[in-house]
């Protein structure tokens, strides 16, 4: 249960076509940290949805940011699209609110921060979307902070 005076812990969720990065906040969102990554389940959603029902509940989720992956122009295409009706069927089969939010290069950026850590090409590739995802995360709360409430 959230405590008096604390936000709740936002989810942030980078889609791939095989994993779904995941990132989480602390209460206060203050904090974005790489999770760890879901593997994709080619016969559908139901597995997927499964997970993310038990990491919502598990670490008390008030909130799932999930990336939009807008084309470098600002427009949709079939990813952002894929990536809406996602966000829709987790804000209807998992009960909590759900935003978007632009994850223009945000994959871009984790993967140069990997290679800054030194980390081998094999490992960048397995945490990349965690990363990607605490990367849409710091992004939403940061403009969050700034917004006029």
């Amino acid at each position: 249960m959230t405590h008096p005076g604390h936000a709740g812990r936002v989810l942030a969720l980078d889609l791939g076509s095989r994993t779904i990065g995941l990132a989480v906040s602390d209460e206060t969102r203050t904090i974005a940290q790489p999770l760890r990554t879901i593997e994709r389940q080619a016969e559908g959603h139901r597995r997927d949805l499964a997970a993310l029902r038990e990491i919502v509940r598990d670490l008390e989720v008030t909130l799932v940011v999930v990336g939009l992956p807008l084309k470098l122009d600002g427009e949709p295409g079939v990813q952002a699209r894929k990536a809406a009706a996602f966000a829709d069927m987790v804000r209807d089969r998992l009960h909590v609110p759900v935003t978007l939010f632009d994850e223009r290069l945000t994959t871009f950026e984790a993967e140069e921060a990997l290679a800054e850590y030194g980390l081998d090409r094999r490992e960048r590739k397995r945490r990349v979307d965690a990363v990607a995802a605490s990367l849409i995360l710091r992004g939403f709360l940061d403009a969050a902070r700034v917004a006029p409430a």
